[in-house]
């Protein structure tokens, strides 16, 4: 058995390709285990189990994908950040399976504080009295824009990929839809938004400048 600290990347590749052998794949396990439970342990509420199932999902995806390991960094570094990867998606995954898209209301987003001028990726800052009632007027005039000229597909991804973070995965499987179909979905609700903005009469421009720090 090669000792964990000898194992370079050619030799990691070797005794991982086509029928891995067992001392290689219990090793690499071992050690995708133990570099989760030191960086989410500590962090997140996660078991162990949670761990054995991310360590496993992580092997897989490394032992399918060792072709495009290109040697660019050590062997453990590159797995390292598969593994991590995983449990960062399988976390975000769960942290909204409860939730209902339906319920991603623009008043809902409202309630939760959400800024609906996120849609703009406007800056932070805190406004004078004047701007601040300008700023107002324009998050009404946004939920309006949305709760009325988008579809209903559009306004369910746009609220929950781009205000709340939902991972664009699970709202692809949530709508029946996939990762291509779902970009084009936000482009043209995007573009829609910004058509209807210049209908009442302001453009993005002038949207921006009321949100730009003073």
């Amino acid at each position: 058995m090669v000792m964990r600290e000898d194992r370079t990347n050619e030799v990691w590749l070797r005794t991982l390709s086509g029928t891995p052998q067992s001392d290689a794949l219990q090793d690499l396990r071992e050690r995708l285990l133990t570099g989760l439970r030191y960086a989410l342990k500590q962090r997140y509420s996660v078991t162990e189990s949670d761990l054995e199932d991310f360590t496993q999902e992580a092997l897989v995806k490394i032992l399918a994908n060792l072709d495009s390991f290109r040697g660019e960094s050590k062997f453990m570094t590159w797995a390292q950040k598969i593994a991590i990867r995983v449990a960062f998606s399988e976390l975000r995954r769960k942290r909204w399976e409860n939730v209902s898209l339906q319920d991603m209301s623009p008043a809902w987003v409202a309630r939760q504080e959400a800024d609906a001028l996120a849609l703009l990726r406007l800056p932070s800052a805190e406004p004078s009295p004047e701007r601040r009632v300008t700023r107002q007027s324009l998050r009404t005039v946004m939920a309006y824009l949305i709760e009325e000229e988008l579809t209903d597909l559009q306004r369910q991804a746009l609220i929950a990929i781009v205000l709340r973070g939902m991972p664009i995965e699970e709202v692809a499987r949530r709508l029946g839809t996939n990762r291509n179909a779902l970009y084009k979905l936000l482009y043209d609700a995007r573009r829609r938004l910004k058509q209807s903005l210049e209908a009442e009469g302001l453009t993005v421009d002038e949207v921006l400048a009321a949100f730009a720090p003073e």
